[in-house]
């Protein structure tokens, strides 16, 4: 064979940023993923250990800061959707034991868990450091994250140039999250479907973390808590902390904070032991178990987190939601007494998901009921409504069917019963403290039903699970009643026709006492009731979906199950019939419920 004429064109090197493949994007975005998460545990025991009453301004700023660091987590995971990529962040590499290196970063950028104070300002100014005039971009082990978002920006750039931008951002754009699903914040929420949306979305980091044209003291975003004033970036927002004063117009760097006097009481915090962890106390005592209960709830807002990234970005409002308990869990720990004068605190470690209870589950289809939340339904399970229909004497007669209403693959719906958005939860569960502990029956069917005999028919009911959709009750009188008339088959067959409309299948049938129990084909499925006037009624799962409690115990998996969403049964998670007697109604789908102010709120 003749050697290859021609010139050979040398392999073209790979840049220094190391981002040359599209993989290689992918993998830096997943990077800035994790760095923005790891921002969160830090800034949130800073945030609750401050006394608002006496410290308001400081938790007016650290929350300003948590608020956009999550909104640069959103972004983040936006960028990394738009060129195909997947996010994760329920993982355990994501909450290593504190005090911890910053992904990738520097080993001199690392985080740990105080209480706000020198300490935790020294952190968050080295976290926030702006890079130095023409410092290099950095793709790995960077000294400032402005510098490893440079290396970002050019390894975008350098892939449109040679692949063209259509290859690069591949990514499906139902993916990304807008303002209607996060609008916690001042900055800007950007969707990113090509490179000059990506390019804005860096900017919006950079300088909220740097502050604009990287010099400024203003990150060119109004103040998320006073609109009528200028924001400054996250570095000088701490360096008015550390001052005791603002910045104000024609300030710069070098001049440092002129403007008013910011009160900070130093004394005003209780004192978190540092670096807390679970290890540190017994099993079974106070304080482990309350660690133990804020790291199950942590990792489900990781869940939630990375299920709405991952195609339900609906599900961002129940994760904002999730904020509350984990405010009022950490500032629980930091009010026990932990020893040398120090208080407890959360110590963010990972729980697997088949050590959080409601996760328990394995099936692919199925309906976790989320600890005083919603009910989270995995698998692509079809959402339809159907309504009750009943004679002129209203009597009810059937089901109707109606059009199926759009979901994403992962779901909430409603438990309280409140929701702006129903039957989907819009996170208001919440705002109004919703008390979803649950008491349903845990005992199999067999065990709690009451037989009754008729003529080549065998009627079983457990009445704990009636819902009073009356589907029993005939045109005068009860199916118990009836029984004694099943001799005639149009009787038989009235009583079957009947209790097969029964939707939480409280009655069920046999055709003899002790057979097999003949139930009607029904497919996996949820259906919103609605019965006569109007009247709204529970969730009725079809088809064998298993449904799983909050706290880890299944519910017998049954052909028909029936879910209370007016937040009031007696016996939660199970319908009992109360929205009956509260009149319960559902209004006219709106926007959802106060989730705008929640970040803030929860914060």
């Amino acid at each position: 064979m003749n050697p290859p004429t021609g010139r050979q064109h040398a392999p073209e090197p790979v840049p220094s940023t190391g981002i040359a493949t599209l993989d290689d994007l992918r993998e830096h975005l997943q990077w800035a993923v994790e760095l923005e998460h790891a921002t969160l545990p830090p800034y949130l025991c800073a945030l609750y250990s401050l006394d608002p009453e006496r410290n308001p301004e400081a938790v007016e700023a650290v929350a300003g800061v948590f608020i956009e660091e999550m909104l640069h987590l959103v972004l983040a995971a936006n960028l990394l959707n738009a060129v195909g990529g997947s996010p994760r962040l329920d993982a355990p590499e994501l909450l290593p034991p504190h005090p911890r290196r910053l992904p990738h970063g520097d080993a001199s950028l690392e985080l740990s868990l105080l209480p706000f104070g020198d300490a935790a300002l020294d952190m968050f100014l080295r976290l926030e450091q702006p890079a130095p005039p023409g410092a290099p971009a950095e793709g790995d082990r960077y000294e400032t994250i402005g510098q490893f978002y440079d290396a970002i920006e050019a390894g975008l750039r350098g892939l449109c140039d040679r692949l063209g931008e259509a290859e690069v951002f591949s990514g499906d754009p139902a993916r990304q999250l807008h303002a209607g699903h996060f609008a916690h914040t001042a900055g800007r929420m950007i969707e990113v479907t090509g490179l000059a949306s990506a390019l804005a979305a860096l900017e919006e980091i950079v300088e909220e973390g740097e502050g604009t044209s990287r010099g400024a003291v203003w990150d060119g975003d109004p103040d998320v808590h006073h609109p009528d004033r200028d924001e400054v970036a996250h570095y000088y927002r701490f360096q008015e902390l550390r001052a005791g004063r603002r910045y104000r117009r024609g300030d710069t760097p070098a001049s440092g904070p002129t403007g008013e006097p910011l009160g900070v009481d130093f004394a005003g915090v209780l004192p978190m032991r540092p670096n807390p962890k679970v290890a540190d106390h017994v099993p079974g005592s106070e304080i482990r178990a309350a660690q133990e209960e804020f790291n199950r709830t942590y990792c489900t807002l990781l869940h939630l987190l990375e299920q709405a990234f991952n195609g339900s970005p609906r599900l961002i409002a129940v994760a904002v939601a999730s904020m509350y308990q984990l405010k009022a869990q950490a500032q629980a720990l930091m009010r026990m007494p932990d020893g040398d004068g120090t208080t407890a605190g959360p110590t963010f470690e990972y729980v697997p998901p088949e050590e959080r209870g409601w996760s328990a589950g394995a099936e692919p289809q199925r309906v976790d009921v989320l600890p005083h939340g919603p009910y989270l339904v995995r698998g692509g399970i079809p959402l339809r409504r159907k309504r009750k229909i009943v004679s002129a004497e209203n009597n009810a007669l059937t089901w109707q069917t109606g059009d199926a209403l759009p979901t994403e693959p992962v779901y909430a719906l409603c438990r309280c019963g409140h929701s702006r958005s129903k039957p989907f939860c819009d996170g208001t569960h919440a705002l109004i403290g919703f008390d979803g502990t649950e008491n349903a029956d845990v005992r199999p069917y067999e065990e709690l039903q009451h037989v009754h005999d008729g003529v080549d028919i065998s009627a079983q009911r457990v009445g704990e699970l009636c819902i009073h959709a009356a589907f029993c009750i005939g045109r005068t009188r009860p199916i118990a009643e009836m029984l004694a008339e099943t001799g005639d088959s149009d009787v038989r067959s009235n009583i079957m026709g009947r209790i097969e409309h029964c939707p939480s299948g409280s009655y069920s049938y046999a055709l003899r006492r002790g057979g097999e129990t003949i139930e009607p084909d029904l497919p996996p499925a949820i259906a919103v009731l609605e019965e006569e006037d109007g009247l709204a009624s529970a969730l009725w799962v079809t088809g064998g979906v298993p449904v799983h409690r909050a706290d880890g115990r299944p519910l017998e998996t049954r052909n028909r199950v029936t879910l209370c969403r007016c937040g009031q049964s007696a016996g939660k998670p199970l319908c009992d019939g109360t929205h009956r007697k509260i009149d319960f109604r559902e209004e006219a789908p709106g926007p959802a419920g106060g989730t705008a102010a929640a970040q803030g709120e929860a914060t």
